[in-house]
């Protein structure tokens, strides 16, 4: 079944004219919404829309400055609290009440906003391959780091996917690894950047009161593995799942156990 595309207006005055926020919707049943990571384009979720749109009515957001979402950021960049309040105007315009959540990467970091400012709208939420932000996040190695500042060149691509995916899967599977490129242009980049290193769940983790399932790799280097493990003992009655041998991009190379452990912990 084809997705239906929405377009939702949710600023008339932006940095470059009016900002709308585009959302994928396919499937029938409980409404889920699945937020991504830092830069990353909507595309990046096929796999998992795919996999549980038989069983909920699943709704791809497409982040501000990736895919068809328009309009640049202002001055004052974004955050995460925007993303979260992109998110509900979706809900809105869909006329929905209440979602479940699936928040990857930097969409988990706008999930637990998300759960927090507006707990009636979510239902369960699943933390991905994400941290609690602030001091207290567990860095990535420098390594990392260097590979991120040289995504866009052909070596930092590949060691790029090589975060995402084991050497095995990506070169089976180039065309996935593509996906999970940074897109948009280089000032959205920039703003994307700037409103996952700003922000701090600490003090947001213990005030969820959304059923919460977080789910990590524990092979994964961009967001170290130890940052699960304080989402989980952070949040109120969370439960942790460590995929054994999965990276960061974990909802793509580990589809099948993601969609049964989703779909389980969902329903």
């Amino acid at each position: 079944m084809p997705a239906e595309r929405l377009l939702v207006p949710v600023d008339p005055a932006g940095a470059d004219g009016p900002v709308q926020v585009a959302a994928d919707v396919t499937g029938t049943g409980p409404t889920l919404l699945l937020l991504q990571g830092q830069s990353l384009g909507p595309e990046t979720a096929a796999g998992l829309a795919e996999d549980l749109s038989g069983a909920f009515r699943v709704v791809v957001v497409h982040t501000r400055g990736t895919g068809a979402s328009t309009g640049g950021p202002g001055p004052g960049g974004w955050s995460t609290a925007t993303f979260a309040a992109d998110a509900v105007a979706v809900l809105d315009a869909l006329g929905v009440d209440q979602a479940h959540v699936h928040g990857f990467s930097m969409g988990g970091r706008v999930a637990q906003v998300l759960a927090v400012r507006h707990p009636g709208r979510t239902g369960r939420l699943v933390l991905g391959a994400t941290g609690p932000g602030g001091v207290r996040e567990v860095p990535c190695d420098d390594a990392v780091t260097r590979t991120l500042r040289h995504a866009a060149s052909t070596a930092g691509r590949q060691e790029l996917a090589d975060l995402f995916f084991t050497p095995g899967f990506s070169t089976a599977h180039p065309e996935v690894a593509a996906r999970f490129a940074p897109t948009g242009t280089p000032r959205a980049q920039r703003a994307h950047h700037g409103a996952s290193r700003g922000h701090d769940g600490w003090g947001l983790l213990p005030r969820i009161r959304a059923r919460t399932l977080v789910v990590h790799g524990d092979g994964d280097r961009l967001t170290p593995p130890a940052n699960a493990r304080l989402l989980a003992d952070r949040v109120p009655d969370a439960r942790l799942v460590l995929l054994d041998g999965a990276r960061h991009g974990y909802p793509e190379e580990f589809r099948a156990q993601v969609a049964e452990t989703l779909g389980g912990f969902l329903t």
